[in-house]
């Protein structure tokens, strides 16, 4: 018996109505402890999904899923935005102690003034930017207004990519490991590819001639 068959079926460890507060609780926490494996939560349990039939009630369905993913991760945002909003002093000097958690907070300011708040979008997707973006809008003291609907949609966004990723493998190579394998690593290649875009320099204005 291999490593795999002793954990047991993909199908059996995500099945119960357990799955959802489990999947919500890892969500929410992450942007905390970003260590937290909520994509690959979220992943196995569509996977499962996507081969779900009549004899296996108890496998998540896509449609919950999506909504307890999405749900989470706003929340999860709204939370360490207030917690930075209502920090004061030690916040702050948690943030300028580090130098990405400042440099957010810079590139916030006028990123979500000018409407620019994609970088939320983006940032939903990288290694613990989630946390960054979050933390810096707070410590940045922008409106919650300016904030929470760039937050919303990153969180159905990301949610929606996940869920898909996870549908998909299962539609396509069954609801195995190495599906869920395959559909993990497509979320890390998009998370390298929002790092990028972020830390990427913004071009140079032109001038006039």
């Amino acid at each position: 018996m291999n490593l795999l068959d002793s954990l047991g079926s993909l199908r059996s460890l995500t099945a119960g109505p357990w799955i959802y507060p489990v999947v919500a609780a890892s969500i929410l926490l992450d942007v905390f402890l970003p260590v937290l494996p909520s994509g690959f939560l979220v992943i196995t349990a569509a996977t499962a999904a996507a081969t779900a039939t009549a004899a296996t009630p108890d496998v998540p369905s896509i449609l919950p899923l999506l909504l307890c993913a999405a749900s989470a991760s706003v929340l999860g945002d709204f939370l360490a935005y207030r917690l930075a909003l209502r920090g004061g002093a030690r916040i702050d000097r948690a943030i300028a102690r580090s130098r990405r958690l400042s440099v957010a907070q810079e590139r916030l300011g006028t990123a979500l003034t000018r409407g620019g708040g994609l970088l939320v979008v983006l940032a939903r997707f990288a290694p613990a930017g989630r946390s960054v973006v979050s933390l810096g809008a707070g410590a940045a003291k922008r409106r919650v207004e300016e904030f929470l609907p760039w937050s919303a949609l990153a969180g159905v966004t990301w949610a929606s990519y996940s869920v898909g990723l996870g549908w998909l493998g299962g539609q396509w190579l069954g609801a195995t490991w190495f599906s869920a394998g395959v559909s993990t690593l497509a979320l890390f290649l998009a998370g390298g590819l929002a790092a990028y875009l972020i830390r990427r320099p913004a071009a140079a204005p032109a001038t006039a001639s």
